[in-house]
């Protein structure tokens, strides 16, 4: 996971793993149900759109438009979809 690309995908709730040395992607991030339906009520600009790594903590962040808050996540495997 360190060394990976972390990009989000437009208007969903995924975040996809990409490989730097050949562009690849190497997995997904699914991340249904962290935002609660209140919070989606803000439309279609109301997605994620926001990832940070914290090297000194090895965490990573998240957040996107209209959300009330920053979220850290944790990944728990690894696999490819």
């Amino acid at each position: 996971m360190k060394g990976e690309i972390f990009a989000n995908v437009w208007q969903t709730d995924y975040i996809v793993r990409i490989s730097p040395k050949d562009g690849h992607v190497v997995g997904w991030i699914d991340l249904k149900g962290l935002l609660s339906a209140p919070y989606k009520a803000g439309g279609a600009d109301a997605v994620l759109n926001g990832i940070a790594y914290d090297s000194a903590g090895d965490r990573i962040f998240v957040t996107g438009k209209l959300w009330p808050r920053v979220y850290e996540i944790k990944i728990k495997s690894l696999s490819v979809k």
